[in-house]
Order: C-alpha cells, then sequence, then structure tokens
C-alpha cells in the first residue's frame, strides 16, 4: 500500500504481488511487467505498462500518452490494462497483444475519449472502448468490430474488478456499448520495407 505521488517506473519489472497506490503515478507504472497487480486511486503519466507481457493494471481516472505501449503476450500471459476515464494520444501503440480496456467515465463536455494516433502500428491484441468516440483519431490500420460472446465473458470480468475496487456501479457503466479495436493486418507497415 502507497500514499502519496510515486515516481516513475513504479512496479519495473514487477513478477507477482499486488501495489495498491492512493494517489497518482508517474511515467512508465508498470513497465516491462511480467504479473501481479497495480490498483491505481488516481491516474497516471506516459507509458503505463511499457512493455507489459502479463498482469493487471487498474487506473482509476486517467492516462497520459502512450499507455499501453508495446504490450505484448505470450501464451498463458496475457496482460490487461483497464483505464477509468480517458487516455492520450498513442493509447496502445506498437501493440503485439493484451487487452486494455477504456471506459470512458466522468468526462465533462469536450473531453476526448484517446487522442490521436490511436492503436498506431498495433499487430496483436485487442482494446475495448466504450462509448462514442472519432473514428479519425484511429490509426489507418485498425478495425472497429462488434464484441464476441468469449469478449463479452472476458471484459465483464475486468469490469467487475473496476468497480469493485474504485466503488464504481457496474450496471451503469455497462449501459453504454462497448466496441473493440483490432488490427487489420499483423504486418502494419510491411508496404513500407518490402517493394509492391
Amino acid at each position: 500500500m502507497i500514499y502519496g505521488t510515486a515516481g516513475n517506473d513504479l512496479a519495473c519489472l514487477l513478477n507477482g504481488g499486488k501495489i495498491i497506490l492512493h494517489g497518482n503515478g508517474q511515467d512508465a507504472v508498470g513497465n516491462t511487467m511480467g504479473g501481479g497487480e497495480i490498483i491505481i486511486h488516481g491516474h497516471t503519466g506516459d507509458a503505463l505498462g511499457y512493455g507489459m507481457r502479463d498482469g493487471q493494471i487498474y487506473i482509476r481516472d486517467n492516462v497520459s500518452c502512450r499507455g499501453g505501449i508495446h504490450m505484448k503476450e505470450f501464451r498463458s500471459m496475457k496482460p490487461v490494462l483497464v483505464i477509468g476515464e480517458n487516455a492520450g494520444s498513442f493509447l496502445g501503440e506498437y501493440m503485439a497483444g493484451g487487452t486494455i480496456v477504456l471506459l470512458g467515465l466522468h468526462l465533462k463536455r469536450g473531453d476526448k475519449l484517446f487522442g490521436t494516433h490511436c492503436a498506431s502500428g498495433m499487430h496483436g491484441g485487442k482494446i475495448f472502448v466504450r462509448g462514442n468516440f472519432p473514428k479519425e483519431n484511429l490509426s489507418p490500420n485498425i478495425k472497429v468490430v462488434s464484441l464476441t460472446e468469449e469478449d463479452k465473458k472476458e471484459l465483464d470480468t475486468y469490469v467487475k474488478n473496476y468497480c469493485r475496487f474504485f466503488g464504481e456501479d457496474y450496471d451503469l457503466i455497462m449501459q453504454k456499448p462497448f466496441k473493440k479495436l483490432v488490427p487489420a493486418t499483423s504486418r502494419p507497415y510491411a508496404n513500407l520495407y518490402t517493394p509492391n
């Protein structure tokens, strides 16, 4: 249990256990995390979950730029990042695996759900986004699709956890529909480096 503002690289290389932060996290919380759980009663800076390989991070409020950058998964190792409010630019940049959930709670008029270049270079994993969002802020290599029944069960677990940690209303959250962002191709930059 931590009270106050945690500095850069909180829980870097965490490989188990649980950290609860009553305050805000600076940059690179959960950097290269390989397991465990981080619960933050506040917001975080840039590069949340950088290179995260497993474990779960729950952020009550918002995340600055490049949240979930380079997240990856392997076999049973599947990282999860749940963001309560909104995210800055480049959310899920170069994402190769895992799951990001963006709830968009408590936004004020004019607040954006996410900034520009969302999922830029994403070639694996998925991002669940609640509510309406501007398609022009998505990377062109991304598809917006409906959730499968399996997706709904997975998402349900994360939303219930979020509500339990932060005292939010599950039924109210689930009144808005979710969409799933997935890469259109596993090689988003292929045409840049190979002749047509």
